[in-house]
């Protein structure tokens, strides 16, 4: 092990099963004696992890029958981070130096299997793109819905990581009218001034139903859906015939205080589905595994050719982590949420 480097390293651990949202309050950081890479490994130097809102399903008590393993208290958070490899094992193909993407954040220095990493490359010209969400509102758009020229597209949840790049994707692919739902009136108007939302709708102002009705007088071609609830249900009836409806969230439910993160029903018109020949697709990023590198290249194309933007919001410090899950889910930022650890 190089001899700069400490001997310990810090880690969010959940300490009790939340029984609603998550926050500091079941949360520690804890310091751990550092890893050495045996075979095949690599010693991380994470520089970036992301804070998302998959995590109130991994620490709640309706986690079963995920892809990701559920964290019980005493476990570390995990989840999507770049970093820079500060150590290496005999036998891989990684080498210090080397910058990753892998899925042990939450902490300072991760021991990560070489093939449980993705090197970065140069497609992308900010380090902190490869943590955006992007690819699943690409995958939605280009694989279940395929967005025609002049559809009206709806994103359900638009300020947050999927749905600030979902309407901006569906515009560069075409789409007419582009219309979003938040819960707050400033991110509204962020939405239309910064992003091209042609209209937003907030619920809790008056009816949703109506709202979406004045939004889209003519009915809805394609729905990108995060969040479920009354906003899925009202989309069903201001879908046009032949509408392709993406569900790529359920926040209303997995963000409710009141379920166990995992769970999130609500009622819809199957009769209006039927009727209106209505397709209804549940998107997983498992499904589609050549969309990741496809997303990455046109995300890096837009970027540099100023056509997409990437709002985000960095907090600093391993310290404030814990406030910032709490944050996300109460819908505080806008865009994606990452945590930035200084250089040590």
């Amino acid at each position: 092990m190089p001899a700069e480097l400490p001997s310990t390293s810090r880690e969010i651990l959940l300490t009790a099963t939340p029984g609603g949202l998550p926050g500091p309050e079941h949360l520690t950081i804890t310091p751990r004696p550092l890893p050495h890479p045996g075979p095949g490994q690599v010693l991380v130097r994470n520089q970036y992890f992301l804070v998302f809102p998959g995590l109130r399903t991994l620490v709640g008590d309706e986690a079963d029958g995920m892809p990701l393993p559920r964290i019980h208290p005493g476990d570390a958070l995990y989840g999507p981070a770049v970093g820079e490899v500060v150590a290496a094992g005999p036998g891989g193909p990684l080498r210090p130096g080397d910058k990753v993407t892998h899925l042990l954040g939450w902490r300072e220095y991760a021991l990560v299997a070489a093939t449980d990493c993705t090197t970065l490359g140069d497609l992308l010209p900010d380090p902190v793109a490869h943590l955006s969400s992007g690819s699943a509102a690409y995958g939605a758009l280009t694989r279940l819905t395929e967005v025609r020229p002049g559809d009206t597209v709806f994103v359900t949840g638009a300020a947050g990581a999927v749905g600030t790049l979902a309407g901006q994707i569906a515009r560069l692919l075409g789409a007419g009218r582009v219309i979003g739902s938040t819960r707050s009136p400033a991110k509204a108007e962020r939405l239309r001034a910064e992003l091209g939302y042609d209209a937003v709708v907030v619920p809790g102002n008056r009816p949703f139903d109506e709202q979406l009705a004045a939004a889209a007088p003519d009915g809805i071609d394609v729905l990108v859906d995060n969040v479920g609830g009354e906003q899925l249900t009202a989309a069903v009836r201001t879908a046009r015939r032949g509408a392709r409806f993406a569900l790529v969230g359920a926040l209303s439910g997995q963000l409710s205080p009141n379920r166990g993160g995992g769970s999130s029903p609500t009622e819809i018109d199957t009769f209006r589905l039927v009727g209106q020949g209505v397709s209804l697709h549940g998107y997983s990023g498992q499904d589609h595994p050549d969309v990741a590198a496809e997303w990455t290249r046109r995300f890096g194309d837009w970027l540099r050719s100023g056509d997409i933007t990437f709002p985000q919001a960095r907090i600093p410090g391993m310290d404030r982590a814990p406030r910032a899950l709490r944050e996300l889910l109460e819908g505080q930022h806008f865009g994606t949420v990452v945590v930035e650890l200084p250089p040590r």
